[in-house]
């Protein structure tokens, strides 16, 4: 992507390249007198000698007052090795991006936008929004958003058979805090199995039979590597009964379902987990809007002692848009449990029911069908 909108003037290396490899670990100096700036430098973390001449080079520029953004463009596959050099090396001098798998609003070439649960802003997406039934929306979470796997015509299993070998031998191995790959493979399909379920790290723990300690930094490296999306609860100091547990949520439906061993669309859309990768498929949507937007998002979900929950709640300017993610077209009593947030102080919203409906249409006075197709 980067190499598709450079500019003309910045030349590109790859340090897969090993001669590259070899100036830039023998002589980093020499290396960018090569190579020179801008320059796009594709998985610098087999080089990590770099980052300290880029970071001299970057200070000199910056203390003789010269424009020093931009310079240089670092990419890499790794992003536990890419992160350890870049945080110990150029803290404060970067940018850092990360990508997440396709939106389908990216697969569809449909504007891009922060989500927004305004019903005025909703009446405005739908001119836009492309209509799927419920088929349809189980194709595109069986499939997943791996940009590979949508725009080649590659076999889907055989792909994220070889993105889970790969992640898991070269991302993984290297790490302190895993021992057995088997184990940790297990570890991923239990996680997988359990998406949009309640983090709980002693059911993972005496599950895989491994400790509390080690199942809490397990999932921290599947939420680091951008597998894993934590969504936490909401809590306010009004509210004293409310559940403390974060949810989990898998970013790319596609390999939640292949872990899980989903073999078609059809047996996901009438499987036993067609609610919780439905209400993945949402969330992970409505996350990704924020995240390739580099805004922060405000996402938490609620329940409380008495088992009342809403699936997500979009807090903005001390307001609060309630969400409950449904299969069916038009859900009776969608809105049940709205009526606990008015004891928050916050402003409450109309609440979106995310479903199969076909068009944006009021259920009751405050709360409305929304077409999941919408995201």
């Amino acid at each position: 992507m980067l190499y598709h909108i450079k500019e003309e003037a910045r030349q590109y290396i790859t340090m897969d390249d090993a001669n590259a490899r070899q100036l830039a670990q023998r002589d980093p100096q020499l290396f960018f007198e090569t190579y020179g700036a801008p320059l796009l430098i594709d998985e610098f973390q087999r080089a990590p000698s770099i980052l300290l001449e880029i970071k001299k080079i970057v200070d000199q520029k910056a203390l003789s007052g010269e424009p020093c953004n931009g310079m240089y463009w670092l990419t890499g596959s790794q992003k536990f090795h890419m992160m350890r050099g870049v945080s110990e090396s150029l803290a404060g001098r970067t940018a850092v991006l990360g990508l997440s798998s396709l939106s389908t609003a990216e697969i569809d070439g449909r504007p891009l936008s922060v989500f927004d649960p305004s019903i005025e802003a909703l009446k405005e997406k739908m001119r836009e929004a492309v209509q799927r039934d419920v088929h349809q929306i189980y194709q595109r979470i069986f499939q997943g958003g791996m940009p590979k796997l949508v725009a080649q015509n590659v076999d889907r299993d055989r792909f994220y058979a070889d993105y889970v070998n790969t992640y898991l031998e070269r991302d993984i191995q290297d790490l302190a805090q895993v021992g057995k790959m088997s184990q940790f493979y297990e570890f991923l399909v239990f996680m997988a199995a359990r998406t949009g379920q309640e983090l709980k790290y002693a059911d993972i723990s005496k599950a895989i039979g491994i400790s509390a300690p080690t199942a809490k930094a397990w999932v921290s490296i599947l939420e680091g590597s951008g597998i894993l999306y934590i969504l936490r609860p909401y809590s306010s100091n009004m509210l004293k009964r409310l559940v403390k547990t974060p949810k989990c949520y898998f970013m790319d439906t596609g390999l939640a379902a292949y872990l899980c061993r989903w073999a078609s669309p059809e047996t996901l859309e009438n499987g036993a987990m067609d609610g919780a990768l439905l209400e993945t498929y949402a969330i992970s949507e409505i996350a990704k809007s924020f995240i390739h937007a580099g805004k922060r998002e405000s996402l938490y979900y609620y329940r409380d002692v008495d088992q009342r929950e809403i699936d997500l709640l979009l807090i903005r300017d001390n307001k609060v848009f309630p969400i409950e993610i449904k299969k069916s077209s038009a859900p009776q009593h969608p809105d049940k449990n709205f009526s606990v947030l008015e004891k928050t102080g916050l402003d409450i919203q109309p609440g979106i029911i995310l479903c199969m409906s076909k068009e944006l249409i009021p259920y009751s006075r405050n709360t409305w069908y929304c077409p999941i197709s919408i995201l």
